[in-house]
């Protein structure tokens, strides 16, 4: 009878598990659909999202890894969507390379599936890595981030040696107290620099209260607080902003092995921001003016997160979206035993 009652429960955890795998493909369907119309206007920020997805979506559609978690209409859905990523990614990425050269040139190797890499294994926050008195304010610079990363990618001159930290870069992307997008854009430099395969980012730290922490532990701090910080704004509520950096903070954290970030209530609320019709993410409906600046101007480089579409959309929310989707997936995949799921 026991055996039974537990047969039931697992087939019944199957069963709603691949209920959520069906709506997390079609609400990709609908942003890949997105994506096909407006490639060629989305900023960089937007189509590295897409270029997350896409490798998430190669690793969900590789029939040795996942031969029994997709069904086969499933599998025909993800192997059809990575087809028509494929396409418009040629589009959107010669777009980028026409309209800022310089700045394309600088984060091309991002540009491409094969650089991001995806988790193998999880791991999860500690609550008690969590700053007592973070800043009210950001402490992050765009410009000297933008120059920091190039320094990794070795993309700041024509052959130029990757992997250099200087000290300003070092300080800055190790500063404790961080809120917001200056959090995970110091998560963000730590992952490219562990992608591009830079051993040595923190050689060089004369802190003696650093001198023992590593990449790894860096990370978890930042993800420890990231966590803090989406569970807050739960708490208080969504408006434009922080839907985005809700999302940011799942797509980072979720792509660096931090798999408690995967709840299924924020999947849920994920879902129901995306325009239904459109397949778009941070929808503006007083977005007319805005895009008259970027008609006016389109060879002048704008803040990357800032870019709104022509319908209204925001090119970078709806990027993060669908790459935060796309590790959604992936996470539900690679769970082997799912009665171990977290289903909160």
């Amino acid at each position: 009878m026991r055996a039974l009652v537990t047969l039931l429960i697992v087939a019944s955890l199957r069963f709603a598990h691949q209920e959520v795998i069906d709506d997390i493909l079609e609400s990709l369907s609908k942003g890949v659909h997105f994506f096909e119309q407006q490639s060629r206007n989305m900023n960089l920020d937007g189509v590295v999202g897409y270029v997350i997805l896409q490798a998430q979506l190669q690793e969900a559609t590789k029939s040795q890894t996942h031969s029994d978690s997709l069904n086969l209409s499933q599998r025909s859905i993800a192997v059809s969507l990575v087809k028509k990523l494929d396409k418009s990614m040629a589009l959107a990425v010669a777009s980028l390379q026409e309209m800022d050269p310089k700045y394309y040139k600088e984060f091309e190797p991002v540009l491409s599936a094969s650089f991001w890499s995806l988790p193998r294994e999880w791991i999860s926050t500690d609550p008690s890595l969590a700053y007592t008195s973070p800043r009210s304010v950001e402490c992050y610079d765009e410009q000297l981030g933008d120059k920091c990363m190039t320094l990794l990618l070795g993309t700041w001159k024509d052959d130029g040696t990757p992997c250099i930290v200087t000290k300003a870069c070092r300080d800055t992307m190790t500063r404790f107290g961080c809120p917001h997008y200056s959090l995970s854009h110091q998560l963000l430099y730590f992952m490219i620099g562990t992608m591009k395969g830079c051993t040595g980012m923190l050689k060089g730290e004369v802190r003696l209260s650093r001198v023992n922490i590593t990449v790894e532990h860096y990370q978890r701090i930042f993800c420890s607080n990231m966590m803090k910080s989406n569970q807050e704004m739960g708490i208080n509520g969504f408006n434009e902003q922080t839907q985005d950096i809700f999302m940011e903070n799942i797509l980072l954290c979720g792509l660096a092995g931090f798999s408690d970030f995967y709840k299924a209530a924020w999947l849920q609320h994920i879902l129901a921001w995306q325009d239904k019709e459109l397949g778009c993410f941070g929808k503006r409906e007083d977005y007319s003016h805005m895009f008259e600046e970027y008609l006016d101007a389109p060879h002048k480089r704008v803040k990357r997160r800032e870019k709104t579409l022509k319908d209204g959309c925001s090119s970078h929310t709806t990027g993060v979206a669908m790459s935060a989707l796309g590790g959604y997936l992936n996470f539900y995949l690679s769970e082997q035993d799912i009665t171990k799921r977290p289903l909160v």
